[in-house]
């Protein structure tokens, strides 16, 4: 664990180093090919890094952020669009959590929001103790998850995964809140109350990783696409296109978090994914409002089918490489680094996953 901290140390460095580069490029490159090939060296760099380390929590949530939300918003800076481009350079204070953290500011935020917006963009700190007491509660199940029906486990691997990130995501905003002063918008919106897949993908589920496929998949595959095709169908393509390059960014995340040759699963679920969601739209184009799904059966209906699929193509790839029990094993060797300032075996302790 000390070998891997150590490599997680240098990795952040390296990142800190390599932003403030561009944000210097920023300044003597203002538009054209050289300082698009001044940032290229660099969304290499943040592509290679995280493979420098072999945690879950550590490699996996560096790759999610470095590989993937940074990398794809310095390459939308080396063409004067995205998060990071302004007409008046961001202040490098700004500038480095904007790019390697999955935040966004929310419009028009100054240095202190407005209480409106606060009360938009903030949850209730209740919403996060009810999901911390979950997950708790979730943790206790996996001790008996030898008597448990295996579709019951991996439902709550699927609530898991969600209270884990959401938390993750929403620590990671609070920090940069504090240290630079700004509002942000939220990374998720309550996705268990979604009413369609439209709904769940793009309004709802990890609005970071949504926010930065459109500028740099769907809007510029809409774009050509509106030539070639009829306005109306215009937008087929790009979901299509967006679903893509999501599963293949998480085939590279999950290839960080198991190091295990890619089956392409993954990949397939977010595909069946794009093709489902690119039917809904067609059919409520077709449909035109005609007639809609009451929210009591389109609710648990997009629930079922995103579990459905998660569990016959996302989660066997991911237990596949025993995720679950590195993850454990890893907290594990972690509390015990920061009792005892060196790695104790995990074998006396109690594991949940076990």
């Amino acid at each position: 664990m000390e070998g891997e901290i150590n490599n997680f140390v240098v990795v952040w460095i390296t990142v800190f180093a390599s932003l403030t580069y561009c944000h210097t490029v920023d300044k003597i490159f203002l538009t054209g090919y050289t300082r698009r090939l001044a940032i290229l060296p660099v969304v290499c760099l943040f592509l290679y890094l995280p493979l420098n380390l072999t945690t879950i929590h550590l490699g996996g949530t560096t790759a999610f952020f470095i590989a993937w939300l940074a990398s794809f918003k310095l390459i939308l800076f080396a063409f004067c669009k995205g998060p990071l481009y302004s007409d008046s350079p961001i202040p490098i204070s700004r500038f480095i959590p904007l790019a390697c953290l999955p935040i966004k500011f929310s419009a028009g935020s100054g240095s202190v929001s407005s209480e409106e917006t606060k009360k938009k963009t903030q949850k209730s700190p209740m919403n996060y103790v009810a999901k911390l007491i979950l997950l708790a509660i979730l943790i206790r199940v996996y001790d008996y998850k030898n008597y448990i029906h295996p579709y019951i486990i991996l439902f709550c691997y699927c609530l898991h995964i969600y209270f884990m990130l959401e938390m993750l995501l929403a620590m990671v905003a609070t920090l940069a809140r504090v240290l630079i002063r700004v509002e942000l918008e939220p990374q998720f919106d309550e996705p268990y109350l979604a009413t369609s897949l439209q709904d769940f993908w793009g309004r709802r589920w990890n609005l970071m990783v949504s926010n930065i496929l459109r500028p740099i998949v769907y809007d510029p595959v809409l774009s050509i696409s509106r030539r070639v095709t009829a306005r109306k169908w215009a937008t087929l393509p790009a979901v299509l296109a967006t679903f893509l390059v999501s599963g293949l960014m998480h085939e590279l995340i999950f290839y960080n978090i198991g190091r295990l040759k890619p089956t392409g699963e993954v990949m397939c679920f977010f595909l069946l994914h794009g093709v489902s969601l690119a039917m809904e739209i067609g059919i409520k184009k077709l449909l035109k409002g005609r007639f809609t799904l009451p929210r009591i059966a389109s609710g648990p209906l997009t629930l079922a089918f995103v579990m459905t699929t998660s569990f016959w193509l996302f989660f066997p790839p991911f237990l596949r490489g025993k995720a679950d029990l590195k993850g454990c094993n890893e907290s594990i060797a972690f509390i015990e680094f920061v009792k005892n300032h060196k790695l104790v075996s995990p074998n006396n302790v109690t594991c949940p996953f076990l």
